[in-house]
Protein backbone atom coordinates (compact mmCIF):
# COMPACT_ATOMS: atom_id res chain seq x y z
CA UNK A 1 0.00 0.00 0.00
CA UNK A 2 1.28 3.46 -0.85
CA UNK A 3 0.12 6.53 0.77
CA UNK A 4 -2.14 9.36 -1.61
CA UNK A 5 -1.07 13.01 -1.38
CA UNK A 6 -3.65 15.46 -0.17
CA UNK A 7 -3.93 18.80 -1.64
CA UNK A 8 -6.39 21.01 -0.48
CA UNK A 9 -6.92 24.88 -1.36
CA UNK A 10 -9.07 27.47 -0.28
CA UNK A 11 -12.30 25.13 1.05
CA UNK A 12 -15.07 26.35 1.98
CA UNK A 13 -18.47 24.64 3.37
CA UNK A 14 -21.23 26.96 5.07
CA UNK A 15 -24.85 24.75 7.22
CA UNK A 16 -27.07 27.78 6.56
CA UNK A 17 -25.80 31.12 8.48
CA UNK A 18 -22.89 28.88 9.91
CA UNK A 19 -19.28 29.07 7.84
CA UNK A 20 -17.91 25.28 9.20
CA UNK A 21 -14.95 25.38 7.02
CA UNK A 22 -13.14 29.06 5.83
CA UNK A 23 -10.14 29.06 3.40
CA UNK A 24 -8.90 25.72 4.35
CA UNK A 25 -5.23 24.77 2.81
CA UNK A 26 -3.79 21.51 2.95
CA UNK A 27 -0.46 19.80 1.76
CA UNK A 28 -0.18 16.27 3.06
CA UNK A 29 2.36 14.44 2.03
CA UNK A 30 2.03 10.34 0.96
CA UNK A 31 2.32 8.17 4.11
CA UNK A 32 1.71 11.03 6.68
CA UNK A 33 -0.15 11.06 9.98
CA UNK A 34 -2.18 14.12 9.80
CA UNK A 35 -4.11 15.00 13.12
CA UNK A 36 -6.63 17.71 13.45
CA UNK A 37 -7.47 18.91 16.63
CA UNK A 38 -10.26 21.55 17.84
CA UNK A 39 -13.08 21.34 20.38
CA UNK A 40 -16.31 20.73 19.19
CA UNK A 41 -17.93 23.17 16.21
CA UNK A 42 -14.34 23.99 15.16
CA UNK A 43 -14.99 22.04 11.70
CA UNK A 44 -13.05 19.13 11.94
CA UNK A 45 -15.50 16.33 11.40
CA UNK A 46 -16.97 18.71 8.43
CA UNK A 47 -13.29 18.89 6.94
CA UNK A 48 -12.78 14.60 6.96
CA UNK A 49 -16.61 14.31 5.80
CA UNK A 50 -15.48 16.45 2.43
CA UNK A 51 -12.07 14.78 2.26
CA UNK A 52 -14.59 10.86 2.41
CA UNK A 53 -16.55 12.76 -0.35
CA UNK A 54 -20.07 12.70 1.98
CA UNK A 55 -19.77 16.09 2.59
CA UNK A 56 -19.58 18.44 -1.03
CA UNK A 57 -17.92 21.78 -0.50
CA UNK A 58 -19.18 24.90 -1.70
CA UNK A 59 -16.11 26.46 -2.43
CA UNK A 60 -11.94 25.34 -2.82
CA UNK A 61 -9.97 23.02 -4.79
CA UNK A 62 -9.39 19.13 -3.36
CA UNK A 63 -6.77 16.90 -4.92
CA UNK A 64 -6.08 12.96 -4.10
CA UNK A 65 -2.77 11.94 -5.57
CA UNK A 66 -2.99 14.99 -8.09
CA UNK A 67 -6.68 14.12 -9.35
CA UNK A 68 -9.48 16.42 -8.14
CA UNK A 69 -12.22 15.53 -6.36
CA UNK A 70 -14.04 18.29 -5.32
CA UNK A 71 -13.76 22.00 -7.00
CA UNK A 72 -17.24 23.35 -5.80
CA UNK A 73 -18.81 21.13 -9.22
CA UNK A 74 -17.04 18.42 -9.88
CA UNK A 75 -17.79 15.85 -6.90
CA UNK A 76 -15.81 12.01 -6.48
CA UNK A 77 -18.41 9.69 -4.78
CA UNK A 78 -16.55 8.08 -1.89
CA UNK A 79 -16.16 4.68 -3.44
CA UNK A 80 -14.21 6.47 -5.66
CA UNK A 81 -11.67 8.16 -3.96
CA UNK A 82 -9.80 4.86 -2.53
CA UNK A 83 -10.25 5.31 0.80
CA UNK A 84 -11.01 3.72 4.00
CA UNK A 85 -12.65 5.42 7.01
CA UNK A 86 -12.86 3.97 11.11
CA UNK A 87 -15.91 5.57 12.80
CA UNK A 88 -16.31 6.55 16.56
CA UNK A 89 -19.79 3.93 16.95
CA UNK A 90 -17.84 0.79 14.41
CA UNK A 91 -20.49 0.87 12.15
CA UNK A 92 -20.07 -2.69 12.00
CA UNK A 93 -23.49 -4.96 10.41
CA UNK A 94 -25.03 -6.50 13.36
CA UNK A 95 -26.20 -9.96 11.30
CA UNK A 96 -22.48 -10.51 9.60
CA UNK A 97 -19.56 -12.58 11.17
CA UNK A 98 -16.51 -10.53 12.11
CA UNK A 99 -14.83 -11.81 8.60
CA UNK A 100 -18.07 -11.08 6.66
CA UNK A 101 -18.18 -7.43 8.15
CA UNK A 102 -14.06 -6.77 6.81
CA UNK A 103 -14.76 -8.62 3.63
CA UNK A 104 -17.80 -6.20 2.75
CA UNK A 105 -15.21 -3.63 1.82
CA UNK A 106 -13.95 -5.85 -0.43
CA UNK A 107 -17.20 -6.25 -2.39
CA UNK A 108 -16.44 -3.84 -5.15
CA UNK A 109 -12.98 -4.97 -6.03
CA UNK A 110 -14.18 -8.23 -8.36
CA UNK A 111 -11.65 -10.27 -6.19
CA UNK A 112 -11.90 -13.98 -6.01
CA UNK A 113 -13.55 -15.69 -3.14
CA UNK A 114 -9.90 -16.91 -2.19
CA UNK A 115 -8.05 -13.76 -2.65
CA UNK A 116 -10.76 -11.99 -0.52
CA UNK A 117 -10.35 -14.34 2.25
CA UNK A 118 -6.96 -14.04 2.12
CA UNK A 119 -7.15 -10.29 2.55
CA UNK A 120 -9.34 -10.05 5.02
CA UNK A 121 -7.60 -13.05 7.26
CA UNK A 122 -4.50 -10.89 6.65
CA UNK A 123 -6.74 -7.64 7.90
CA UNK A 124 -7.84 -9.59 10.55
CA UNK A 125 -4.19 -10.91 11.60
CA UNK A 126 -2.61 -7.43 11.22
CA UNK A 127 -5.25 -6.36 14.15
CA UNK A 128 -4.87 -8.97 16.60
CA UNK A 129 -8.10 -10.80 15.77
CA UNK A 130 -7.29 -13.58 13.60
CA UNK A 131 -9.12 -16.19 15.89
CA UNK A 132 -12.42 -13.88 16.17
CA UNK A 133 -13.19 -14.45 12.01
CA UNK A 134 -16.37 -16.38 12.69
CA UNK A 135 -17.47 -14.39 16.22
CA UNK A 136 -20.60 -12.17 15.96
CA UNK A 137 -20.19 -8.41 16.62
CA UNK A 138 -22.02 -8.87 19.46
CA UNK A 139 -19.63 -11.85 21.36
CA UNK A 140 -17.41 -8.65 20.96
CA UNK A 141 -15.75 -5.91 23.20
CA UNK A 142 -16.03 -2.37 22.56
CA UNK A 143 -12.12 -2.60 21.49
CA UNK A 144 -12.26 -5.12 19.88
CA UNK A 145 -15.65 -4.37 17.87
CA UNK A 146 -13.05 -1.22 16.95
CA UNK A 147 -10.11 -3.45 16.15
CA UNK A 148 -12.66 -4.92 13.13
CA UNK A 149 -13.76 -1.37 11.98
CA UNK A 150 -9.54 -0.99 11.47
CA UNK A 151 -9.12 -4.10 9.98
CA UNK A 152 -12.06 -3.59 7.59
CA UNK A 153 -10.74 -0.22 6.74
CA UNK A 154 -6.89 -1.49 5.32
CA UNK A 155 -8.30 -4.86 3.78
CA UNK A 156 -9.42 -2.90 0.65
CA UNK A 157 -5.54 -1.21 0.84
CA UNK A 158 -6.44 1.83 0.32
CA UNK A 159 -4.00 4.82 0.10
CA UNK A 160 -6.24 7.26 2.09
CA UNK A 161 -7.26 6.21 5.90
CA UNK A 162 -9.78 8.49 8.00
CA UNK A 163 -10.39 8.72 11.12
CA UNK A 164 -13.65 10.24 12.85
CA UNK A 165 -12.30 10.59 16.86
CA UNK A 166 -12.41 6.12 16.68
CA UNK A 167 -11.60 6.13 20.69
CA UNK A 168 -13.92 8.90 21.80
CA UNK A 169 -16.32 5.84 23.59
CA UNK A 170 -13.66 3.38 25.10
CA UNK A 171 -12.40 3.78 28.41
CA UNK A 172 -9.44 5.36 29.29
CA UNK A 173 -7.03 2.23 29.38
CA UNK A 174 -8.65 0.70 26.03
CA UNK A 175 -8.26 4.23 24.49
CA UNK A 176 -4.17 4.03 24.77
CA UNK A 177 -3.98 0.44 24.13
CA UNK A 178 -6.55 0.97 20.78
CA UNK A 179 -4.06 4.25 19.98
CA UNK A 180 -0.70 2.28 20.28
CA UNK A 181 -2.51 -0.36 17.66
CA UNK A 182 -3.74 2.03 15.23
CA UNK A 183 -0.23 3.78 14.90
CA UNK A 184 1.37 0.64 14.39
CA UNK A 185 -0.98 -0.67 11.89
CA UNK A 186 -1.56 2.25 9.47
CA UNK A 187 2.19 3.06 9.51
CA UNK A 188 2.64 -0.60 8.40
CA UNK A 189 0.29 -0.22 5.81
CA UNK A 190 1.99 3.13 4.37
CA UNK A 191 -1.66 4.97 4.28
CA UNK A 192 -1.67 8.63 4.47
CA UNK A 193 -3.72 9.38 7.55
CA UNK A 194 -6.08 11.75 8.66
CA UNK A 195 -7.28 11.72 12.03
CA UNK A 196 -9.94 13.98 14.23
CA UNK A 197 -9.73 14.56 17.83
CA UNK A 198 -10.82 16.61 20.42
CA UNK A 199 -8.07 15.21 22.88
CA UNK A 200 -4.78 16.72 23.01
CA UNK A 201 -2.80 13.95 24.63
CA UNK A 202 -4.20 11.58 21.44
CA UNK A 203 -3.24 14.27 19.03
CA UNK A 204 0.04 14.78 20.40
CA UNK A 205 0.72 11.00 20.49
CA UNK A 206 -0.27 9.82 17.53
CA UNK A 207 0.36 12.56 14.84
CA UNK A 208 3.49 13.40 12.14
CA UNK A 209 1.92 17.26 12.05
CA UNK A 210 -1.29 18.40 13.89
CA UNK A 211 -3.55 20.89 12.62
CA UNK A 212 -5.36 22.58 14.95
CA UNK A 213 -8.78 24.20 13.76
CA UNK A 214 -10.50 27.58 15.85
CA UNK A 215 -14.26 28.39 14.07
CA UNK A 216 -13.88 27.12 10.51
CA UNK A 217 -10.43 28.31 10.02
CA UNK A 218 -7.02 26.06 10.36
CA UNK A 219 -5.04 28.17 12.53
CA UNK A 220 -1.86 26.47 13.11
CA UNK A 221 -0.51 23.41 11.01
CA UNK A 222 2.98 22.11 12.22
CA UNK A 223 5.01 19.07 14.00
CA UNK A 224 3.75 18.22 17.62
CA UNK A 225 6.79 19.98 18.95
CA UNK A 226 5.96 23.46 17.27
CA UNK A 227 2.43 23.71 17.90
CA UNK A 228 3.44 22.69 21.73
CA UNK A 229 6.19 24.92 22.42
CA UNK A 230 5.33 27.86 19.85
CA UNK A 231 1.54 28.29 19.57
CA UNK A 232 0.42 30.92 17.13
CA UNK A 233 -2.29 32.07 18.56
CA UNK A 234 -3.64 32.11 22.41
CA UNK A 235 -6.20 29.79 21.44
CA UNK A 236 -3.82 27.26 20.68
CA UNK A 237 -2.13 28.09 23.56
CA UNK A 238 -5.13 27.24 25.64
CA UNK A 239 -6.39 24.37 24.15
CA UNK A 240 -3.14 22.49 23.68
CA UNK A 241 -2.20 22.86 27.25
CA UNK A 242 -3.66 25.50 30.31
CA UNK A 243 -2.75 25.32 33.85
CA UNK A 244 -3.89 28.87 34.18
CA UNK A 245 -4.39 32.19 32.62
CA UNK A 246 -3.41 35.19 34.96
CA UNK A 247 -3.36 39.22 34.41
CA UNK A 248 0.14 40.64 34.47
CA UNK A 249 1.86 43.88 33.84
CA UNK A 250 4.35 44.64 30.22
CA UNK A 251 7.87 45.69 32.04
CA UNK A 252 9.88 45.57 28.33
CA UNK A 253 8.77 43.16 25.45
CA UNK A 254 11.73 42.63 22.24
CA UNK A 255 10.62 40.35 19.09
CA UNK A 256 9.27 36.87 20.65
CA UNK A 257 10.41 37.86 24.42
CA UNK A 258 8.92 39.61 26.88
CA UNK A 259 9.73 40.56 30.92
CA UNK A 260 6.08 41.00 32.79
CA UNK A 261 5.49 41.58 36.51
CA UNK A 262 3.23 39.17 37.81
CA UNK A 263 2.47 40.16 41.70
CA UNK A 264 6.17 41.13 43.19
CA UNK A 265 7.71 38.58 40.52
CA UNK A 266 9.70 39.42 36.93
CA UNK A 267 9.00 36.78 34.93
CA UNK A 268 10.30 36.34 31.49
CA UNK A 269 7.89 34.89 28.99
CA UNK A 270 7.11 34.49 25.32
CA UNK A 271 5.17 37.03 23.50
CA UNK A 272 1.94 35.76 21.54
CA UNK A 273 0.71 39.37 19.30
CA UNK A 274 2.89 42.75 19.55
CA UNK A 275 2.72 44.15 23.59
CA UNK A 276 3.42 47.69 25.14
CA UNK A 277 5.50 48.68 27.82
CA UNK A 278 3.11 49.07 30.93
CA UNK A 279 0.19 47.53 29.58
CA UNK A 280 -1.70 44.95 31.04
CA UNK A 281 -2.13 41.15 29.42
CA UNK A 282 -2.45 37.57 29.85
CA UNK A 283 -0.13 35.35 30.35
CA UNK A 284 -1.12 31.68 29.68
CA UNK A 285 1.18 29.05 31.55
CA UNK A 286 1.64 25.82 30.52
CA UNK A 287 1.18 22.93 33.65
CA UNK A 288 4.65 21.72 33.10
CA UNK A 289 6.20 25.50 33.03
CA UNK A 290 5.58 25.58 36.97
CA UNK A 291 7.14 23.87 39.67
CA UNK A 292 6.99 24.28 42.99
CA UNK A 293 10.42 25.95 44.79
CA UNK A 294 10.62 27.81 47.96
CA UNK A 295 8.95 31.11 48.86
CA UNK A 296 11.92 32.96 49.34
CA UNK A 297 13.55 32.35 45.84
CA UNK A 298 14.08 35.08 43.77
CA UNK A 299 10.82 35.99 41.10
CA UNK A 300 9.08 33.50 43.15
CA UNK A 301 5.32 33.42 43.01
CA UNK A 302 3.21 33.25 45.99
CA UNK A 303 0.82 30.70 46.18
CA UNK A 304 -0.85 28.84 48.57
CA UNK A 305 -2.17 24.99 47.52
CA UNK A 306 -5.51 24.31 47.51
CA UNK A 307 -6.39 21.08 46.42
CA UNK A 308 -4.09 18.01 46.03
CA UNK A 309 -5.03 14.59 43.66
CA UNK A 310 -2.80 11.66 43.40
CA UNK A 311 -2.40 10.51 39.65
CA UNK A 312 -0.22 7.29 40.15
CA UNK A 313 3.19 8.87 38.76
CA UNK A 314 3.08 11.34 41.50
CA UNK A 315 1.13 14.45 42.77
CA UNK A 316 -1.08 16.76 41.08
CA UNK A 317 -1.66 20.43 42.92
CA UNK A 318 -4.06 23.44 42.67
CA UNK A 319 -2.90 26.69 43.84
CA UNK A 320 -4.19 29.83 44.35
CA UNK A 321 -1.69 32.94 43.44
CA UNK A 322 -2.49 36.42 44.04
CA UNK A 323 -3.54 37.10 40.52
CA UNK A 324 -5.45 33.58 40.08
CA UNK A 325 -5.39 30.13 39.92
CA UNK A 326 -3.38 27.18 38.66
CA UNK A 327 -4.18 23.57 37.94
CA UNK A 328 -2.69 20.83 36.58
CA UNK A 329 0.71 21.37 38.84
CA UNK A 330 2.80 18.10 39.09
CA UNK A 331 5.25 16.78 41.73
CA UNK A 332 6.48 13.84 42.57
CA UNK A 333 6.07 14.20 46.01
CA UNK A 334 2.49 15.70 48.10
CA UNK A 335 2.08 19.20 49.13
CA UNK A 336 -0.71 19.26 51.13
CA UNK A 337 -3.96 21.64 51.05
CA UNK A 338 -2.76 25.10 52.74
CA UNK A 339 0.48 25.10 52.50
CA UNK A 340 2.18 28.04 51.30
CA UNK A 341 4.81 27.63 48.40
CA UNK A 342 6.36 29.51 45.68
CA UNK A 343 5.90 28.30 42.24
CA UNK A 344 8.94 28.53 39.64
CA UNK A 345 7.75 29.64 35.79
CA UNK A 346 10.03 28.56 32.98
CA UNK A 347 9.87 30.69 29.95
CA UNK A 348 9.46 28.46 27.72
CA UNK A 349 5.84 27.47 29.00
CA UNK A 350 4.69 30.84 29.10
CA UNK A 351 3.28 32.66 26.71
CA UNK A 352 1.79 36.30 26.87
CA UNK A 353 -0.66 37.96 24.61
CA UNK A 354 -2.40 41.56 24.38
CA UNK A 355 -6.08 40.52 25.14
CA UNK A 356 -6.85 41.31 28.90
CA UNK A 357 -8.14 37.94 30.37
CA UNK A 358 -11.36 37.69 32.44
CA UNK A 359 -10.87 35.52 35.38
CA UNK A 360 -14.91 35.42 36.14
CA UNK A 361 -16.80 35.55 39.03
CA UNK A 362 -15.41 32.26 40.17
CA UNK A 363 -12.25 34.20 40.67
CA UNK A 364 -13.26 37.15 42.59
CA UNK A 365 -10.14 36.93 45.07
CA UNK A 366 -9.43 40.61 46.12
CA UNK A 367 -7.43 39.48 49.28
CA UNK A 368 -4.67 36.51 49.30
CA UNK A 369 -2.24 36.29 52.48
CA UNK A 370 0.93 34.66 52.50
CA UNK A 371 2.11 34.97 56.15
CA UNK A 372 2.69 31.39 57.07
CA UNK A 373 1.04 32.02 61.02
CA UNK A 374 -2.18 32.74 58.90
CA UNK A 375 -5.08 31.08 56.65
CA UNK A 376 -5.38 31.94 53.50
CA UNK A 377 -8.60 35.10 53.30
CA UNK A 378 -10.50 34.94 50.65
CA UNK A 379 -13.01 37.74 49.64
CA UNK A 380 -15.81 36.26 47.23
CA UNK A 381 -16.76 33.13 46.35
CA UNK A 382 -14.35 29.65 46.71
CA UNK A 383 -14.40 27.77 43.44
CA UNK A 384 -15.02 24.78 42.85
CA UNK A 385 -12.21 22.06 42.11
Amino acid sequence: MSGHRIKAAGLGKRYGTVQALSGIDLDIEPGEFLVLLGPSGSGKSTLVRALAGVERLDTGLLEISGRTVDDGGLHVPPERRDLGMVFQDYALWPHLTVAQNVAFALRRRRLSRADSAARTAEALGAVGLGEYARRFPSDLSGGQQQRVALARAIVSRPGLLLFDEPLSNLDADLRERLRLEISRVTRLCGATAVYITHDQSEAFALADRIGVLDEGRLVQLDRPEEVYQRPATPFVARFTGCAGELPVQVAAAEGERATVHLGGAALTARALGPLREGEMASMIIRPDAAAFTSRTEADAVQAVVTDVAYRGRGYEHAVRTEAGMLTGLHSATRVERGAQVGIRLTPEGCHVHPERCDTGDEMNVTAVSFEPERRVLLQGRQPAL
